[in-house]
């Protein structure tokens, strides 16, 4: 029999580094395999082979987690505004659970099962309704025995903590990531007072995902920490941003950007900027690091070859990989093999190849959240006359 792997605990506890995987409703609607809008993950029932290949290549490149793709799966958000789907909630997240079982034990990796914001929490539902669509996720997750539970993708603290009160009940480990910026949740709660109210609720893990870019999101979870200390608590801290630049992001972060979800491409992170980010979280004492949408496999690898050093070693994928360029030294044409060297890739500057464009957009900024009409959510399908309705706020909001 194979030894038993360390928990997510031991391995936190023991100052490891553990590497979280990337981006799974971007990277798969970009391959066909998700819609966006709803962000649901059939997938996982409908097209596992995409699933399982995308889990494999996160794990090549380094990942210690496989987070089953259940992200928006919980009943209310599969059947919202008319998404009819050919699979129940509980088989989307059981085959998601299996998918991450059989890819994670390919390695030295564990699964963590997640659940995330919902729309009955937007539309006012009672604290018991929303908990209880949390424990039907959670139910499956028992059954399926994942490793520890992640609640992620929360703009709204209270939201997040009601979940932990949930999770917790599994006696599994729990880690709870909010996509909020430095100026908090989208009531005010800043991002300090955030992380000492997760962990009173019983959280172990701390931190953020989603929303902004490698460096905002750093910041946030170094006020969580200082936070959490400053109350006397202790937690491990977790970070899982965009892979897309968002200096001009608002409180809402990067779904107000006008280029949100289409057109968001020049903005990717380069693999150097992600060595970047992945010496910054872990100088600020980060030790669960990972990526959000936009993370690609490749993304991974380069914060598993930035932290190599201090993992004492690289991951498989690394083995078709020359650490800062120095592959290039096989190229065939002389300009390009005197690229490979650290010092050009830490120095360029990327050009965008689109001269007529600006470096920075002016985010929309309708104000709403939980409670305005307009986020009260249906299981019918958006009507013409709504959207007539939004295009024209649209306009006066320009």
């Amino acid at each position: 029999m194979a030894p038993a792997k360390k928990g997510i605990l031991e391995r936190l506890d023991g100052g490891e580094i553990v590497l979280g995987d990337g981006g799974f409703v971007f990277a798969l609607e970009k391959r066909g395999y998700v819609k966006a809008g709803p962000w649901t993950p059939e997938a996982a029932a409908e097209h596992p082979e995409a699933v399982r290949q995308l889990h494999r290549e996160f794990l090549r490149a380094g990942s210690n987690v496989m987070q089953t793709f259940t992200f928006y799966a919980s009943d209310d958000k599969l059947e919202n505004r008319g998404n009819n789907l050919q699979f129940t909630g509980q088989q989307i997240n059981g085959a998601a659970c299996d998918l991450a079982r059989e890819v994670a034990d390919e390695g030295d990796a564990l699964v963590a099962g997640g659940v995330s914001q919902t729309p009955s929490y937007l539309s006012c539902k009672s604290e018991d309704e929303v908990k209880a669509i949390f424990k039907k996720q959670m139910d499956v997750f028992i059954k399926k025995d994942v490793d520890f539970l992640i609640a992620e993708y929360f703009e709204h603290v209270e939201e997040a903590e009601w979940a932990v009160h949930v999770l917790k009940s599994s006696g599994k480990p729990v880690a709870v990531s909010l996509c909020i910026g430095p100026e908090g949740d989208l009531n005010g709660v800043s991002p300090g007072d955030c992380a000492v109210r997760l962990v009173k609720a019983g959280a172990q893990i701390v931190g953020v995902n989603c929303h902004f870019d490698p460096t905002t999101c750093v910041k946030t979870v170094k006020l969580m920490k200082e936070g959490v200390e400053r109350a006397g608590l202790k937690a491990h801290y977790m970070v899982q941003p965009l892979a897309f630049h968002t200096p001009d992001c608002n409180r809402q972060g990067f779904i107000d950007l006008p280029e949100f979800p289409f057109a968001l491409e020049p903005r990717i992170l380069t693999r150097w900027d992600v060595q970047k980010y992945a010496r910054e979280a872990y100088d600020a004492g980060i030790r669960y690091i990972g990526g959000c949408c936009g993370f690609e496999p490749y993304h991974i690898r380069a914060v598993a070859e930035e932290l190599g050093v201090e993992r004492g070693f690289l991951p498989a994928a690394s083995e078709k990989h020359g650490m800062w360029g120095s592959c290039l030294d096989m190229h065939t044409k002389p300009w390009v093999r005197a690229r490979a060297r650290r010092d050009y890739w830490e120095k360029l500057k990327p050009a965008s190849g689109r001269p007529f464009c600006p470096s920075m957009s002016t985010p929309d900024s309708w104000g709403m959240t939980k409670g305005h009409g307009d986020l009260m959510q249906q299981k019918e399908a958006t009507s013409e006359e709504q959207l007539k309705q939004l295009f024209q706020k649209a306009k006066v909001n320009i």
